[in-house]
């Protein structure tokens, strides 16, 4: 990942825990980009169930699941703040392309992050579809604003949320990877296994 022209897609998670949402994100990112760089952060407006290390073996887990060598982890990236994220993802990897992938479930939210005009400046948005969560056209008032640009996918993501793993007992739609990791160090514990 030496060229400047290259373009990364930068997705960040709170993988509190991934699911086969996150899983299906991966594998479709990596047939359209060269290289997909992602990594758990800390979301400022969420609280999160278990600790960053812990999502980050999560995630790590399930990189290695995927086995494809275009899905990188790259832990170090994380931040509470997206700009942070990609100014630091422009310098390591050295180029001066990124296309921040996110869910139309945070198009509402994106509005309110620090240094919103920043982020959009920087880097082009790859908005994912998201199943219940429609993209309004007051979104796109929002995004050409600030003259951004952004991609929307053409795959979308089925009604999953990690929120639905921690409620639902049977955890259908936790990857059978990363079941004995969650058993074996008793996270999600409010529920069984």
């Amino acid at each position: 990942m030496k060229s400047s022209n290259q373009i990364i897609a930068l997705f960040g998670t709170s993988a509190d825990p991934p699911t086969i949402g996150h899983k299906l994100i991966l594998e479709e990112l990596s047939k359209i980009y060269s290289s997909v760089v992602t990594y758990a952060s800390e979301n400022p407006s969420k609280e999160h169930k278990e600790s960053l290390f812990f999502r980050s073996l999560l995630l790590r887990t399930l990189i290695k699941e995927l086995s494809k060598p275009e899905i990188i982890l790259n832990q170090e990236l994380s931040s509470p703040y997206a700009i942070d994220t990609i100014r630091k993802a422009k310098k390591i990897y050295k180029c001066n392309k990124i296309d921040f992938v996110l869910g139309s479930d945070l198009l509402e939210e994106i509005f309110h992050w620090k240094n919103i005009k920043e982020i959009l400046q920087e880097a082009k948005l790859f908005i994912i579809p998201r199943k219940d969560y429609p993209i309004k056209s007051i979104n796109f008032k929002g995004i050409e604003a600030f003259e951004a640009n952004y991609q929307i996918a053409e795959f979308e993501i089925p009604k999953i949320s990690s929120t639905m793993i921690r409620e639902e007992s049977e955890h259908t739609f936790l990857p059978k990877s990363l079941i004995p990791i969650v058993k074996n160090n008793n996270l999600y514990k409010s529920h069984r296994m």
